[in-house]
């Protein structure tokens, strides 16, 4: 069996630090804030390269709070792309925005730059550009219309963390930038967790104290805000980690050269392109298949587990069905819909796991074309 993501064999790895931390942190009784969030916030922004860490409870209510905290609400629209979880979409609503999407790049798979700026109205407030699968957009195109049209520029990096485009970190670019750690990603807790990065001192601290009741001091709210807190343990598992990132993310790297170098050749797939200049994290591995359905099938028999990024694009959704979009609208994330497929991606995984994975997927299409052949030799 091969899972899609392996968490078990990521804690065996670092068992001694996670039970330790997670001990110390019982220990202390430092449940809620505390020490423990403390430092982390600190590795965190110093390994990162940036002012202000503002850790919160999840990767969704970063977002929400930073377009809260940048004055964001009712008739007003910001941009985001038409492929992404909906978080990146649906906190967009809850400011009491529009949310407008953009198509897809159809090699990339983020959002077509080309494409944004016939998007922007006198409603825009910002843009939110989704660095996907662990690549980044290009945020240097995107950061400039953004200027040109003195919008905001935020950053979901929830799944690029440390991912870099012409030296230049995810998050980096725009005004602030939000990041998830959910246990599946790149850097991941225990459960759920997140935080927002920024080089603005005043933005920092407003987002501080919206997502602690409005308070930076205890009993002292300023606002109203919102309970979105870290807490100790997340934190504490997410230090114990954080050592490993970059190594892991190199492993990533060396997996995804192995899919490459396995899987070229197959006609029938197409594999992911890295953008010039990029640092790629690899939180995903996504291939487009012919046959996708069909393969996945077959794979699940082989023990191989596979999961499609997204299966719907936002715009499709039922959640937007009264912004009354069609497959016209956004023809690249219709098309990918239907053959995008994500094979197991995790740095515990083995040259030997990926050449398995590999010789299914080529045994499936010989196998097609065996079955395809003798069809029309039986017609004949």
């Amino acid at each position: 069996m091969i899972p899609f993501v392996d968490l078990q064999a990521q804690y065996n790895s670092i068992k001694g630090d996670i039970d330790s931390a997670i001990a110390n942190v019982i220990s202390d009784s430092a449940f809620i804030g505390g020490k423990y969030v403390k430092t982390f916030e600190n590795q965190f922004a110093q390994l990162y390269g940036v002012k202000h860490m503002i850790p919160c409870a999840n990767g969704t209510d970063s977002l929400y709070i930073l377009m809260k905290m940048l004055g964001i609400g009712h008739g007003d629209e910001v941009i985001t792309v038409a492929n992404s979880w909906i978080s990146s979409s649906e906190t967009i609503t809850q400011t009491g925005a529009t949310p407008v999407f953009v198509d897809v790049h159809p090699e990339y798979f983020s959002m077509d730059e080309k494409q944004l700026e016939g998007k922007i109205t006198l409603r825009t407030k910002a843009v939110i550009a989704v660095h996907l699968h662990g690549q980044m957009c290009e945020i240097d195109t995107i950061g400039s219309i953004c200027k040109l049209h003195n919008i905001h520029l935020i950053e979901d990096c929830a799944q690029a963390h440390f991912s870099e485009y012409k030296g230049v970190r995810a998050g980096l670019t725009g005004i602030a930038a939000s990041f998830s750690f959910f246990p599946g990603k790149n850097l991941g807790a225990y459960g759920d967790a997140g935080c927002m990065i920024t080089n603005d001192d005043a933005l920092a601290e407003k987002c501080r104290m919206y997502a602690n009741h409005g308070a930076l001091k205890k009993h002292h709210h300023q606002i109203e805000g919102i309970n979105s807190r870290l807490d100790g343990l997340q934190a504490a598992i997410l230090s114990a980690k954080l050592p490993y990132i970059l190594d892991w993310t190199e492993k990533r790297n060396k997996n995804a050269s192995l899919y490459n170098q396995y899987l070229s050749g197959l006609k029938e797939i197409i594999l992911p392109k890295m953008r010039p200049e990029s640092k790629h994290s690899y939180h995903l591995y996504v291939i487009r298949a012919k046959k996708r359905n069909e393969l996945r099938i077959y794979l699940e028999k082989l023990g191989i587990e596979t999961l499609i990024h997204y299966p719907t694009p936002l715009p499709f959704l039922p959640a937007y069905q009264y912004l009354k979009h069609t497959p016209a609208d956004f023809p690249v994330a219709y098309e990918l819909q239907q053959d995008i497929l994500s094979l197991p991606m995790y740095p515990e995984m083995t040259e030997e796991m990926i050449a398995y994975i590999a010789n299914g997927i080529k045994k499936f299409y010989a196998e097609q074309l065996t079955h395809n052949a003798e069809r029309i030799t039986h017609n004949a």
